[in-house]
């Protein structure tokens, strides 16, 4: 029979065995977290890391956007390629100036480049909450000089900004609306686009120029040109206009999207009031107008939408008649109906007179279908509540178009003539509204009496 000792000699305490166990069950968990990593990099785990880097260099940005996707390892792994110095070099082109290599159309391959690049971004960051994806984004994205409002010492000849636009579209799309909120407040604080806005909107127009010029570009390029819907250009040019009060909405408006000069690209204010502009200058500005009006852009009436084409004909100060006009026909015949309502109804039937006369003329100067500035002057007289207030407006029409003829003829007689000969022509055009549009009024009031055989 063995003795006492020699037993409790050779038994091992249960304690000091479940500590031991213990010890060896975290060791097989860390073990097999380790074979799970691996697992997941498939094939690439074989591979050093500086290896794995250099077989990236041989795979497009979109075939590395797909690779991204494998795995939350593998993700991880891009993320921190992007980051160093090699895979900056080979990500971030900056040929922003270059717009004419052989071989390339101009600037489209790099913009193409930049979708992938931001597909890329958009998949490697897709689990992080949205204030973290934007932190690291600018982290990668910061040192492009050509990115940033101030930048580029020659914006006008740089694809840098369109570039940044054709990126955030891609990161950006299909996020909620309160994440694009977040956006715009980032990308807001990053360029210190408020504080730009301010010294432009409260400053004399054109007294700015250059940052007038840049805020332009920024905007247009950043923040409006890529979408592709309609609500989405809505909700990011409410964006940049909602924080500031009419007017300096109605400035803002025209500093984005009114006419520049063909030399230097900076803002034509006196265009509007020194005479006769064409469609090419309106244009911009009729489209941000029905962008806003469309029922996309919720956040606006009609009222104020009126209000803001208001403002913007008496910037910088009250423009040509004539320029009104092609601006509402420009504008679609919703919003110039609705504006012609509201000052009908407004009993400003002398104002809306002039106003009928004008968009006469511009049917004739443009070649437009005179019988649309009739039915224009129908829906309108539906607007007075009496027939008396109706035949005062269309008396006033009449009384419009003969001043107007009178101050033309006087200008031709006069004498003081340019070498284009201006004064007669206009008065040969006015003349010739007239008796269009009066054709019209025959013809229509012919239609309506004439009865069948």
């Amino acid at each position: 029979m063995p003795s006492t000792a020699g037993s409790s000699y050779t038994l091992i305490p249960n304690q000091k065995y479940r500590r031991s166990n213990r010890r060896s069950r975290q060791c097989c968990n860390v073990l097999d977290e380790d074979s799970q990593s691996l697992s997941t990099l498939g094939y690439f785990q074989t591979l050093p890391l500086e290896i794995f880097q250099m077989v990236l260099n041989y795979l497009s940005v979109k075939d590395i956007s797909l690779l991204s996707m494998v795995s939350k390892t593998i993700s991880n792994r891009l993320i921190n390629y992007i980051s160093t110095p090699s895979g900056n070099r080979r990500l971030l082109l900056q040929d922003f100036h270059n717009l004419g290599l052989p071989g390339k159309r101009e600037g489209s391959y790099i913009l193409e480049h930049y979708k992938s690049l931001g597909l890329l971004l958009k998949r490697c960051t897709l689990l992080l909450p949205t204030k973290d994806r934007l932190k690291y984004t600018h982290k990668i994205l910061s040192e492009v000089s050509c990115f940033k409002l101030n930048g580029c010492p020659s914006p006008l000849h740089c694809l840098g900004l369109q570039c940044y636009g054709v990126f955030l579209q891609i990161l950006t799309a299909g996020w909620d609306e309160l994440e694009c909120h977040r956006v715009f407040n980032f990308l807001c604080e990053l360029s210190n686009l408020a504080h730009k806005v301010q010294t432009v909107v409260s400053s004399k127009p054109g007294s700015a120029r250059k940052l007038e010029l840049r805020i332009r570009l920024y905007c247009r390029s950043v923040l409006l040109n890529h979408w592709n819907r309609r609500s989405d250009s809505a909700f990011w040019l409410t964006r940049i206009l909602k924080p500031w009060p009419m007017v300096n909405q109605a400035r803002l408006l025209y500093i984005i999207f009114g006419p520049v000069s063909s030399l230097d690209g900076h803002v034509v204010w006196q265009r509007m009031i020194e005479g006769p502009t064409d469609e090419t200058s309106l244009k911009g500005l009729a489209d941000a107008i029905k962008l806003l009006y469309d029922t996309e852009a919720r956040e606006w009436t009609a009222d104020d939408v009126i209000s803001l084409v208001d403002e913007l004909s008496v910037i910088p100060r009250e423009w040509l008649m004539e320029n009104n006009a092609r601006l509402l026909i420009l504008s679609g015949n919703s919003i110039c109906f609705t504006f012609m309502a509201s000052k009908a109804v407004n009993g400003r039937a002398v104002e809306l007179a002039r106003l009928m006369v004008f968009l006469a003329l511009v049917c004739e100067k443009d070649l437009y279908c005179m019988d649309w500035a009739v039915k224009m002057m129908q829906k309108v007289c539906k607007v007075f509540s009496t027939p008396g207030e109706r035949n005062n407006f269309l008396q006033c029409v009449e009384n419009a178009f003969a001043h107007m003829i009178m101050d033309m003829l006087q200008a031709v007689l006069s004498g003081d003539r340019d070498e284009e000969d201006t004064s007669f022509l206009n008065l040969f055009h006015l003349i010739n509204a007239q008796a269009n549009f009066h054709k019209e009024i025959l013809y229509l009031t012919m239609r309506n009496t004439t009865t069948p055989p």
